[in-house]
């Protein structure tokens, strides 16, 4: 039995408006971040997290510019997915979990990156502005990411909400 059989996949906000602003607003991140991974301001700004992350540093095989377009056509591509899913609901489903997959790497990056605890402030919990708050909006990320993707699949038998 595949999971095809298990689950039915929706389009959550054909029942749930609301589950659309979480839609549309991830969407118009992933384009906004994923177009600034061509630039090299961008690059230039991501290589320390990449650099420090055991799960990403990898990419600096590509150097600063090619791992930055790298994720950047990850980025556009989990966009166009969660686009595609306001209409198909197998892709609601995939990108809600592109992006929730997205937002658990980019949070670890809060463990690997130097700088990220604000030492004047007397360290952790204390975190500094750049790259401790940058990162900790991810979170929120998360959660919206993980919201769409549980509305977005439901288990076959499953009593539907009324």
């Amino acid at each position: 039995m595949s999971i095809f059989d298990r689950y039915d996949f929706l389009v959550p906000e054909h029942s749930r408006k609301d589950l659309g602003l979480l839609r549309w607003a991830l969407v118009i991140v992933f384009l906004w971040f994923g177009a600034m991974k061509f630039t090299a301001y961008e690059a230039a700004g991501i290589a320390p997290f990449i650099e420090h992350s055991p799960i990403m540093s990898w990419l600096g095989m590509f150097g600063t510019q090619g791992q930055s377009y790298f994720i950047g056509v990850i980025e556009l591509s989990t966009a166009l997915v969660l686009i595609v899913g306001s209409f198909r609901p197998l892709f609601s489903a995939l990108g809600a979990l592109m992006s929730a997959t997205t937002y658990l790497i980019t949070l670890t990056f809060f463990l690997t990156t130097p700088g990220v605890a604000e030492q004047t402030a007397g360290g952790f919990p204390a975190i500094s502005a750049a790259p401790g708050q940058f990162l900790l909006k991810d979170a929120v990320l998360l959660a919206a990411s993980l919201v769409l993707l549980r509305a977005s699949v439901r288990h076959r038998g499953a009593l539907v909400p009324s």
